[in-house]
């Protein structure tokens, strides 16, 4: 059975963006995933300094066993000011001094929620540009506007198109697992 690792990239406890990558995981057939948040995987700020000091951080190493270990990723990343969560760069920054290509050429979904109309449309063009070069396979990007008006309180789809899209986006993703 194949392994995906699910990542809500978010430090927040009540981010729609870890409400999406579950929602994403729960349409997953064939597939044994596990959701984690960066909130399972603390990590300081990244510093060179504190890296050549003391190394890597017990978090980042457990993270990077987890992506090294998994077979696919699917990735849900808030926005923030039009660009990525600090928390997030920084545990990328951390992660690739362990290995550049982060994600090891492994097939990657990359989702965004956000609760205005553009979904995360900034992050989304930033990360599928970057992610190739950290060793990522993008095989779908998508985008949930208006979260609130989308998702009902109990983290399910409610609009049918974008229900239908998603379900599209994680099948697809499946088959080259």
């Amino acid at each position: 059975m194949t392994k995906v690792l699910a990542i809500g990239a978010s430090n927040n406890p009540k981010s729609i963006n870890h409400i999406l990558v579950k929602s994403a995981a729960s349409l997953l057939k064939k597939s044994e995933v596990e959701v984690v948040t960066l909130l399972d995987f603390p990590a300081p700020l990244f510093s060179v300094v504190d890296e050549q000091k003391n190394g890597s951080p017990e978090s980042i190493l457990k993270l990077k066993k987890l992506i090294n270990e998994s077979d696919g990723i699917i990735l849900s990343s808030p926005e923030y000011n039009s660009s990525v969560p600090s928390p997030f760069k920084s545990t990328v920054d951390w992660l690739s001094k362990l290995d550049g290509k982060i994600f090891g050429g492994k097939p990657l979904l990359l989702m965004s929620a956000a609760p205005g109309r553009r979904g995360g449309a900034s992050v989304l063009a930033h990360l599928a540009e970057v992610m190739p070069f950290w060793g990522a396979d993008i095989r779908g990007v998508f985008s949930m506007p208006l979260f609130k008006d989308n998702v009902n309180l109990n983290g399910e789809i409610i609009n049918v198109e974008k229900l239908a899209e998603l379900e599209k986006l994680v099948s697809e993703f499946e088959e080259v697992l």
